[in-house]
């Protein structure tokens, strides 16, 4: 079992920038490819970033590339979403995702792909 707890999430200003961080426990995150989605009021959950087993690899959504970066430490067991030039559209409740993977590259951008979950954490951009 692996535990996930986002911190990081807070009010800012459009333009403004906050780094959200992931903390797990339970397992040593080398085996796990990690995610971040968001879900907004009223719309369902999406898929923000992910990253490999080793952070080789990243893949965004078109919605946020160029903004954010997500990165891992997995000798700290942490993950990580820096969010830079953040808009009113980002506010959502984010959340961190793992699953053991195989593939030291391999990347998942589903739900359905993901085993663990955080609790998430609120982020609202002010206009």
């Amino acid at each position: 079992q692996v535990q996930l707890v986002e911190s990081g999430g807070g009010l800012v200003q459009a333009g403004g920038s906050l780094r959200l961080s992931c903390a797990a426990s339970g397992r040593t995150l080398d085996n796990y490819a990690m995610g971040w989605f968001r879900q907004a009021p009223g719309k369902e959950r999406e898929f923000v970033a992910a990253i490999s087993r080793s952070g080789a690899k990243t893949y965004y959504a078109d919605s946020v590339k160029g903004r954010f970066t997500i990165s891992r430490d997995n000798a700290k067991n942490t993950a990580s979403l820096q969010m830079n030039m953040l808009k009113p559209e980002d506010t959502a409740v984010y959340y961190c995702a793992a699953t053991n993977a195989y593939y030291t590259t391999s990347l998942h951008s589903r739900l359905d792909d993901y085993d663990y979950w955080g609790q998430g954490t609120q982020v609202t951009v002010s206009s």
